[in-house]
């Protein structure tokens, strides 16, 4: 039961960071601050330079171009190793939550969450790093996965660069 108020709480203020970034946003564009956002072609040459996988195309409705980039998305699984006492749990718990906040704080990871069932998949992780190799290997920090309670499948995923979800 902590542990869900945990993950909660968790959850509760990676929202409230994001959405102040988003007021922030809204009030220097309000306030008629511009703010210097680089051109596509210059986020497409940064982004190159350090390795990441993109594309771009033409959206027919709109006639702006859309830069795609290949992020990496980590199913945590149910591990084999799931009998730890509440206490370990807990310790578990709290030690995986910073792993996750301290990928995001990094710029390693943009979103994570748990799943809302008790299926065999507990959560995601979706790793903003050039390789997959870099995510798998930023995945198994984790002290969950390293004390075997979950598993890590990860899989490449493409998604359209700066759009937010909805």
């Amino acid at each position: 039961m902590a542990s869900r108020k945990v993950i909660g709480t968790f959850l509760l203020l990676m929202s409230l960071a994001a959405c102040q970034e988003h007021k922030q946003h809204v009030k220097e564009k309000d306030s008629g601050i511009v703010v210097d956002q680089p051109s596509k072609s210059q986020l497409k040459k940064e982004l190159e330079s350090k390795g990441f996988q993109i594309f771009d195309y033409v959206d027919e409705k709109t006639k702006d171009t859309v830069l795609m980039q290949q992020y990496f998305i980590a199913f945590l699984k149910a591990g084999p190793n799931r009998d730890q006492n509440a206490k370990v749990l807990d310790s578990l718990q709290n030690l995986h939550l910073e792993h996750l906040g301290r990928m995001y704080e990094l710029g390693y990871a943009d979103i994570s969450g748990p799943f809302g069932d008790e299926g065999e998949i507990r959560g995601i992780t979706i790793y903003n790093v050039p390789t997959l190799q870099m995510a798998d290997s930023l995945a198994h920090l984790d002290p969950m996965v390293k004390a075997g309670r979950l598993l890590i499948e990860m899989h490449p995923w493409w998604a359209a660069k700066g759009f937010s979800l909805r």
